[in-house]
């Protein structure tokens, strides 16, 4: 593990020891509690940052789903894009503001997939090994993409290319960067960071970062 992740994981423990979990309130205004505006654009990932060619990628759906698909490249392209303008949130407290992202609504390809009635969640997974869980309802929302685009430029390598999931409403950890497969599941499976103690809902405004440390065997 890079130090990057150690000193991260670190820091949750210290967090976590303080009580410093969701709170019943949410914050009304632009800056969720706890953040504080940052220039410029920090990268924090898994240290692994695959070259997947457009050529050679491929987005598959599965799981609970009538109709499971792997999109090519081009079929990708082909689907309808929208633009979403929306505020960056990173759980180590810095936000990034008026992010203009480009992509696929995720709404769409759970059209195209038609998820079964009993689905809870998707499961995001990453060219780098990176997992993260997601309720419907957050996925379902209308600023939810599959991004291809940061302020009118190809998303780069280190911001998750060719293609990135991006939740803006979730702490960023939820947004899945080099994206390979979205999975459909009737049952709760923790991702990378929700399996570390990292909070299974993510809510910014209610400085949702964390689990209870007595509902995990710390």
């Amino acid at each position: 593990m890079g130090d990057y992740l150690q000193r991260k994981e670190a820091r949750a423990q210290r967090m976590r020891e303080r009580g410093r979990t969701a709170s019943s309130e949410r914050s009304t205004g632009r800056l969720p509690p706890g953040q504080h505006w940052t220039d410029g654009f920090p990268v924090l990932d898994l240290g692994i940052h695959p070259k997947v060619a457009t050529e050679e990628w491929r987005l598959e759906i599965s799981g609970l789903v009538e109709k499971p698909v792997a999109l090519t490249w081009p079929e990708m392209e082909g689907l309808a894009k929208v633009e979403v303008k929306a505020d960056f949130h990173c759980v180590t407290t810095w936000s990034v503001k008026d992010c203009v992202w480009r992509g696929v609504p995720l709404v769409e390809l759970v059209d195209m997939v038609k998820p079964m009635p009993d689905v809870e969640q998707a499961l995001f997974i990453g060219y780098d090994g990176y997992t993260t869980n997601v309720r419907m309802e957050d996925v379902l929302d209308e600023q939810a993409l599959l991004a291809t685009h940061l302020n009118g430029k190809p998303i780069t390598l280190e911001h998750g290319a060719p293609a990135r999931i991006i939740l803006p409403k979730l702490y960023a950890w939820k947004g899945a960067k080099f994206v390979r497969r979205i999975g459909f599941l009737g049952e709760i499976e923790r991702g990378y960071w929700e399996k570390r103690g990292y909070s299974e809902t993510a809510d910014p405004w209610t400085n949702d970062r964390f689990t209870h440390a007595e509902e995990r065997n710390w």
